[in-house]
């Protein structure tokens, strides 16, 4: 069966094959998984997308799992985490892909055994079709069992976030050119307040699959061979990478932002500068014409014909030469 199924699809289970000493040898029925499970060198690898409770409650007598795992993987909104339960994990992991020009996210959970995994799609995420076939092309490593069918598919998940940043800093080059400006750019302000939030949730998603691949490899030797330790820090250190660069782009985008304000404030005092030396020029003539409104029974330039032209040649000089000294020391 195809894994690249129709989401509308009425069939939930995406694949379902049994593998013995890394070959694959069919495809298997939900109802025979238990008997080919007790193969010696064999594992099933099954993929679901958005199983309904009845296929769930097929896949927990089957493998016999916890009923709080199947429980939460009937639902959507999981935290992402790594829980054991007896001999089986129950892994949650959000996944991450761009749709449309927007960040979409999903969730994919994960239930590992010592000879199954199983694999159950929530919501917008990509099929792991090519991940199976790339792994049935190594048969040396899926020998190695359900462990290194979980690493192809952490590490395709992981490899799936780099497009996702790299949408996000598009976005914030977009905004960059209008957000330099000296002047109030509010709709700039408002999309790189929503990119820092939409990177907050990317990072959010990213961080934990770090820790799962640390734990995996730490806590659960008895699912994990020593042999697939360096490729689950290998996980590690490309989610590492992803969330070093998310950080930076956060500080990017708050110096940008606070930038933005500084020049905004630059300006502002500029034009209170311009406003003062201007108002500093005018004081000049308010003074001198504010005599001739207080009616002095003797000013002699009242009969001096040549007192008026004098007293507004010298107010015109007064302010020119105010003028020139605030030009010169940058206020107008």
């Amino acid at each position: 069966m195809n894994d690249e199924v129709n989401i509308a699809a009425p069939a939930k289970i995406v694949n379902s094959v049994a593998y013995r000493n890394g070959k694959r040898i069919g495809e298997v029925t939900i109802e025979s998984i238990s008997e080919v499970v007790k193969e010696p060198h064999s594992f099933v690898w099954v993929g679901l997308h958005d199983a309904d409770p009845s296929l769930l409650l097929k896949i927990q007598k089957e493998f016999d799992l916890h009923e709080l795992s199947i429980e939460d993987a009937r639902n959507a909104h999981q935290r992402p985490k790594l829980e054991t339960y007896g001999p089986s994990l129950f892994i949650v992991v959000k996944t991450a892909e761009i749709f449309e020009g927007r960040a979409e996210y999903g969730e994919t959970h994960f239930f590992v055994g010592s000879n199954f995994l199983v694999s159950v799609r929530h919501g917008c995420t990509q099929g792991y079709a090519k991940v199976r076939a790339r792994s049935e092309q190594m048969p040396q490593m899926l020998a190695k069992g359900p462990a290194y069918g979980l690493y192809t598919l952490f590490d395709f998940i992981v490899d799936n976030y780099q497009p996702v940043t790299t949408h996000f800093e598009q976005e914030f080059e977009r905004f960059e050119a209008d957000i330099f400006k000296s002047q109030f750019h509010s709709e700039a302000l408002e999309g790189l307040y929503l990119l820092k939030t939409q990177l907050h949730e990317l990072r959010n998603a990213v961080t934990p699959i770090g820790d799962i691949a640390l734990q995996l490899t730490r806590l659960h030797a008895d699912l994990i061979p020593k042999e697939m330790n360096p490729y689950f820090r290998d996980v590690h250190d490309h989610v590492a990478r992803i969330i070093a660069t998310l950080d930076g782009l956060q500080e990017m985008l708050t110096t940008a932002m606070q930038v933005n304000l500084a020049l905004v404030a630059v300006k502002q005092n500029e034009v209170v500068k311009a406003l003062a030396g201007w108002g500093a020029v005018l004081v000049v003539p308010t003074v001198v014409f504010s005599l001739y409104g207080m009616n002095f029974q003797v000013m002699p330039e009242l009969q001096w014909s040549f007192g008026y032209p004098l007293v507004v040649a010298g107010t015109a000089i007064g302010c020119l030469l105010l003028y020139t000294k605030l030009k010169r020391s940058g206020w107008l």
